[in-house]
């Protein structure tokens, strides 16, 4: 086994030798640094929107424990449709993305955006994650899917509108949240992971539901937690309840009936919030790390100390002029400050500090680096730090030419 996915790693890398990875593929942790998961968690995070990852990712984890139940069940000798028959009609009725598990006829089966066959099990779930420094961590469970409730549950339990508060306009815009752009701890969020010491139950899969209600769809301050952190959903899909509760097992027939729902109850959001991140997140993900290797604390860092160098360069250049020291040759040790000033200046302009490309190091976090192990983005950035470095060396040499040709004069 560890042959076979060692194999197939190789040959994903060999795929992306001459392309960027897509969003599926960093998603199912085919990536590698600096374009992997973890990397563009932190991205989001430094924008204030990692909770729309969270939320992609329990949702992901959700249908891999609603996955495991329906394998649990069929190993059992069961079929799907005696365990489960509300879920069964309801499934052969609507669709549903577990079609293949439960025994489905194609015709009723749901496309998915990613297969979740690709995506990584619960406990894989952020583990190259692990050795990063998270502060109070905290759990995350999936979001709720509002498209098939709405058109499936009865109207009373789901899609009440009356409490709607004014919410945020798009996913990348939550209401009372800032970009952490100089990565403030705060509280993030570690995935919750169910454990498999027992055989999976219904109750299991309406406690992952409702941890994802609560989480990131209720109204935020409408529950008295720090783990509320509702995110942008468009008014089709939300959902202003949830009827179940994990205390207590449906007993009447219309919690069954609702209970039903609960398998496929998150995709259509988690289809919303993969669109959003692949259209919006994602392309400017690619353009910071796979065109640039710095962050933008980093990079104003940068800005700063290459003007105030260059006040230096520039004091000390107008100094040998209107002191007429001599030698003139004198003059030419000012390409000192001036390289540092132009290579910081031009570093900020790029995001690309060229001495960290050629030592094969990107930032992750302001002033903390790691190895870029991405074949394509490290030719990519190669080219970008040869063609930054002969930039640097253009400006200098023609400041230094300049300031050296001025006729010196004494005042």
């Amino acid at each position: 086994m560890d042959d076979d996915q060692s194999r197939q790693q190789q040959d994903w890398l060999n795929s992306r030798q001459n392309r960027l990875p897509s969003f599926t593929e960093v998603l199912s942790r085919r990536t590698r640094p600096p374009v992997d998961l973890f990397m563009f968690y932190l991205f989001l995070q430094r924008e204030g929107a990692e909770d729309i990852l969270d939320f992609w990712l329990d949702v992901q984890q959700h249908e891999n424990l609603c996955r495991a139940y329906f394998k649990d069940v069929r190993k059992s000798g069961r079929t799907i449709k005696d365990d489960w028959p509300q879920y069964w009609e309801y499934a052969r009725r609507r669709g549903s993305i577990y079609g293949t598990v439960v025994g489905l006829q194609p015709a009723a089966m749901k496309r998915s955006t990613t297969s979740t066959g690709e995506m990584p099990n619960d406990q894989e779930k952020f583990a190259h994650g692990g050795d990063e420094k998270r502060s109070g961590q905290r759990s995350t469970t999936p979001g709720v899917d509002k498209e098939h409730i709405s058109s499936a549950s009865p109207p009373t339990a789901v899609n009440s509108p009356d409490f709607d508060p004014p919410r945020s306009t798009t996913p990348f815009s939550l209401s009372g949240r800032t970009p952490t752009l100089f990565n403030l701890k705060r509280a993030s969020r570690a995935p919750t992971v169910i454990p498999r010491s027992a055989a999976i139950t219904r109750m299991d899969l309406i406690t992952s539901a409702e941890r994802i209600f609560f989480r990131y769809l209720s109204p935020s301050g409408t529950v008295n937690s720090p783990e509320n952190h509702e995110i942008y959903l468009p008014p089709a899909l939300r959902i202003h309840t949830f009827p179940l509760s994990s205390t207590q097992e449906p007993k009447s027939q219309s919690d069954l009936n609702m209970m039903a729902h609960i398998p496929d109850m998150f995709h259509a959001q988690k289809e919303y919030c993969f669109r959003a991140m692949e259209q919006d997140a994602f392309p400017r993900f690619l353009r910071s790390k796979a065109f640039g290797n710095l962050t933008p604390v980093s990079a104003l860092a940068r800005l700063v100390v290459g003007l105030i160098v260059l006040w230096i360069g520039l004091a000390a250049a107008f100094a040998l002029i209107f002191l007429d020291v001599q030698p003139k040759s004198k003059r030419f040790f000012l390409f000192i400050p001036f390289t540092f000033a132009i290579l910081f200046l031009i570093s900020h302009q790029y995001e690309l500090d060229p001495i960290l490309v050629f030592l094969g190091q990107s930032e992750s976090t302001p002033f903390r680096t790691l190895t870029i192990r991405e074949p394509y983005v490290k030719k990519l950035l190669l080219g970008r730090a040869i063609w930054v470095t002969t930039l640097v060396a253009i400006c200098v040499v023609a400041l230094t030419l300049i300031f050296w040709a001025v006729p010196g004069h004494r005042l």
